[in-house]
Parts: C-alpha cells; sequence; structure tokens
C-alpha cells in the first residue's frame, strides 16, 4: 500500500477542496490518505465520500497548532480523534479565533507599505476555512507584491519579518493529552523542520513523550538527514511509531502527493489506537 498520512484542503490553507484531494491522491497512485487540516475538521464529509467512491482508505486527521513557552512553532497531527470532544473542541476554538485577529493585525502592519487589505485576503479563504498566514500570501500573490507564497514566507511573511504577528496556541504537550483524551493518535509534524524557524529540544520531544505522543513524522522534506537520524533513534529509545508524508497543500507548495509514505503495518497500529473515529475503509 501507498500511504500518506498528512495532507491540506481549501478548509484550511491547501487550494483543492477535500474531494479534490482525494482525486488527486488517487490519480497519484496512493491506496490510504489522511486529511490534516489546520485546527479543523471540516473537511472529513467530503473526503470521506469522495474516498468511498474512488476506492481509497481515507483516516481522518487534523494539525494542531501549538507553541512551546520559549515562542517555537510546533505542529501536531492527530489522528482518529472524536471531532466533537469538548476539551480538544475549546482548544481549537481558541487557537481559530486567535488566528483571525492576529491575521488582521498583520494586515494592518502591511497595508502601511503594499497594496493589501483584508477584504483581499478574505476573498482568499473559502467559507469555513481556518484561516491563516497562506491565505495573507496568497493575497499579497494576487496584489503582484511577490510571485508565490513560498516567496512570501521566505521575505514579507517570515517570523523574523516586522510584519509578524504571534498567536495563541496550546503548549505541545497539552495538545498531546486532549487529543489522547479525544481517543485521537498524536504524531509530531517534521519536527526538525529547522528550515521553517527554530527547532524545539530533547526535553519538549520527552514532555510530548510523557504526555502520550504516539509517533513522529520523520520522512518528510522539511527534516533535513541528520535531524532524521536523531529522530530514528528517539523512535526507537521510545518505541514511538515512524510515519512518512507529503504535507501536500496543492499548488500551495511544491510537496507532491506520495513523495513520503507511511508502511501499511504503522497505519493498522493507529487504526488500532484510534478510539475517537474510525478510518473509513473502501
Amino acid at each position: 500500500m501507498r500511504i500518506d498520512l498528512h495532507t491540506h484542503s481549501n478548509v484550511s490553507d491547501g487550494t483543492e477542496a477535500p474531494g479534490a484531494v482525494m482525486a488527486s491522491a488517487a490519480a497519484a497512485g496512493l491506496d490510504a490518505v489522511a486529511l490534516t487540516d489546520h485546527d479543523s475538521t471540516a473537511g472529513w464529509g467530503e473526503a470521506a465520500e469522495a474516498a468511498r467512491f474512488l476506492g481509497l482508505t481515507f483516516v481522518p486527521g487534523m494539525e494542531v497548532s501549538c507553541r512551546t513557552d520559549n515562542g517555537i512553532s510546533v505542529h501536531v497531527l492527530s489522528y482518529l480523534h472524536d471531532p466533537a470532544h469538548p476539551g480538544l473542541l475549546a482548544e481549537i476554538a481558541k487557537s481559530r479565533s486567535a488566528r483571525v485577529s492576529r491575521a488582521e493585525r498583520m494586515v494592518e502592519r502591511l497595508a502601511e507599505d503594499y497594496p493589501i487589505s483584508w477584504a483581499d485576503v478574505q476573498e482568499q479563504v473559502a467559507p469555513g476555512a481556518t484561516i491563516g498566514r497562506p491565505h495573507i500570501a496568497d493575497a499579497l500573490v494576487a496584489a503582484g507584491v511577490v510571485p508565490s507564497r513560498s516567496a512570501a514566507f521566505a521575505g514579507i511573511l517570515t517570523g523574523r519579518s516586522r510584519y509578524f504577528v504571534a498567536h495563541y496556541a496550546p503548549d505541545p504537550a497539552h495538545a498531546v493529552r486532549l487529543i489522547r483524551d479525544a481517543g485521537g493518535v498524536p504524531v509530531f509534524a517534521h519536527p526538525e523542520a529547522s528550515a521553517r524557524g527554530r527547532v524545539v529540544g530533547e526535553q519538549t520531544y520527552l514532555e510530548m513523550i510523557d504526555a502520550g505522543l504516539a509517533g513522529l513524522e520523520i520522512e518528510h522534506r522539511d527534516n533535513p538527514e541528520d535531524g532524521r537520524t536523531y529522530l530514528r533513534r528517539l523512535a526507537a529509545e521510545h518505541s514511538l511509531l515512524v510515519t512518512g508524508s507529503s504535507d501536500y497543500h496543492g499548488t500551495g507548495k511544491p510537496n507532491l502527493l506520495g513523495e513520503n509514505t507511511t508502511s501499511a503495518k504503522v497505519l493498522e497500529r493507529i487504526a488500532e489506537l484510534g478510539t475517537g473515529t474510525p478510518v473509513v475503509r473502501p
């Protein structure tokens, strides 16, 4: 089986609708795919229906945005959790609200120097989608300020930019506990992606493991090889699952479906551990 456990639709910052992501996955020769939109499960229904039609195994998921006490961004993939779990829902709602106010403040700063408005950004957001910096990037592309999302993130929207505004996000260990409480399977997404910014030290890994972390996303284009070596050692020492994924965003990123994959054995273990919602089989 060819299994990709990290994709995004236009419910968050991907460019394709959830059903279209499933169609792209089928066209790429995948057998199983997870939809892991940022802080949202709104695409699950459409994706599951499309996956059944296409003969794909669908893994319901979500990517939870977190932040350490010293300001390092951490993303935790949650597989098979209960989407109605009150504790996780409340935390996600808090993060989503903070994203909106943060985006508004960033646009206010950008508007002082570039031809961009809040209305321009809203035009880039699908109904009900989790708003974020990628939508601001899309508005900057539409205005002709930058040629692509990647260019926007490399310059104007980097975390070191004067336009950047931080937003609330839960502590990663707390997020892991909430995911477990909701019957989900927490996996640390692209943990050594140093090109994206600062990465956590071993203490944060240990705190997340103590809280119930189930796995590490090791095979990911943003983890450098020395980081992958470190992660493989950590996974072996703590009996963590090892996953590989594309982090597909449609045309929003160069990542290609299936460029990294997860073993069928690991997917079956995730299916066994997840008690909040089931894997959708064809």
